[in-house]
C-alpha cells in the first residue's frame, strides 16, 4: 500500500511539473503538507521526492523545501551526434551565433591536429543555444584543407559536422575527454555566468576514414543545462575504468 501511495504522489507532482503548475525555481509542497493532503506518513512522501530527485526534476537541500529545477538535456559521449540534430531530437530549437571564423597559426593546437605550429589552421568560436538559452560555447579547430570549406557557408545556419560530412569529411573515429573547468572571461560573457563558474568541458579529436585527424574541438557546457551519459557494454577486462591525470 505504501508503494502505491508513493507512486501516486510522485506521479501527481510529476504532472504538476510537466504542466507548468510547478515551474523551475518553485518550492515543492513540504513533507508536512503532502502528508496531510495524502493522509499518509512521511515515508512515502520521502520516497516520492527521492524518485523525482533521481529523475532530475527536483533538488533537495538540508533545511529548505525541495525545489523544481530545469530539466537537464542528456548528451551521449560515446558517439558523435551533431548539436543541431541532438537538439531537434530533444524537441527544442538549436541556435548558433558565430563569434569567430578565421585562419590562424596552429600554435598550441598543432599537436592535437598533427600539424606543425607554424602551419595554418581554421578556428571557429560559436555560441550554441537551446530554445534561445545559452547552453554551450564551442571552439573548433580544423586542418586548413578541411576548414577552408567553412568560408563557403553561413555557420549560424548550418550544422558544421553535417556539412563537412556531406562534402567528404565525415567523422569516422573520435576520442572524447570530459572534465570540469572554470569559466574564463569569454565563457562568462557569452554563457552569462560569473567568471570562474564551474562548467563542463568536452574535448574531442575527430578522424576521417583514413584515420587522419582533421578536427580538434573544445565544447564548454553549462552544467545546469546539460549532463553527459555514457553507455557501457561491460566490465573492463584489465580493471581500468579511469585514467589518472599527471603523475
Amino acid at each position: 500500500m505504501a508503494e502505491a501511495v508513493y507512486t501516486q504522489i510522485a506521479e501527481d507532482l510529476r504532472t504538476q511539473i510537466a504542466s507548468g503548475v510547478l515551474r523551475p525555481g518553485d518550492d515543492v509542497p513540504t513533507e508536512a503538507d503532502l502528508a496531510e493532503r495524502w493522509h499518509t506518513s512521511r515515508g512515502p512522501i520521502r520516497n516520492a521526492l527521492a524518485a523525482l530527485r533521481g529523475e532530475g526534476l527536483i533538488e533537495t537541500g538540508r533545511g529548505r523545501p525541495a525545489r523544481v529545477v530545469a530539466r537537464k538535456a542528456n548528451q551521449a559521449v560515446d558517439m558523435s551526434v551533431p548539436f543541431t540534430r541532438w537538439a531537434r531530437d530533444l524537441g527544442v530549437t538549436p541556435g548558433a551565433q558565430t563569434q569567430e571564423l578565421s585562419l590562424r597559426r596552429a600554435g598550441d593546437r598543432a599537436e592535437a591536429l598533427g600539424v606543425s605550429p607554424d602551419d595554418t589552421i581554421v578556428g571557429v568560436v560559436r555560441l550554441r543555444s537551446l530554445d534561445g538559452r545559452p547552453t554551450m560555447l564551442e571552439r573548433l579547430f580544423y586542418t586548413e584543407a578541411v576548414g577552408r570549406r567553412l568560408f563557403d557557408i553561413d555557420t549560424d545556419e548550418v550544422s558544421i559536422t553535417e556539412y563537412l560530412g556531406s562534402v567528404g569529411h565525415p567523422i569516422v573515429g573520435l576520442e572524447h575527454q570530459i572534465d570540469a573547468v572554470a569559466a574564463d572571461e569569454q565563457d562568462a560573457a557569452l554563457l552569462r555566468v560569473p567568471q570562474g563558474t564551474p562548467i563542463l568541458r568536452l574535448s574531442r579529436i575527430s578522424r576521417d576514414a583514413q584515420g587522419q585527424i582533421f578536427e580538434s574541438s573544445e565544447d564548454r557546457y553549462l552544467s545546469e543545462v546539460v549532463r553527459f551519459t555514457v553507455a557501457a557494454s561491460g566490465i573492463s577486462t584489465d580493471g581500468h575504468y579511469m585514467r589518472a591525470v599527471g603523475g
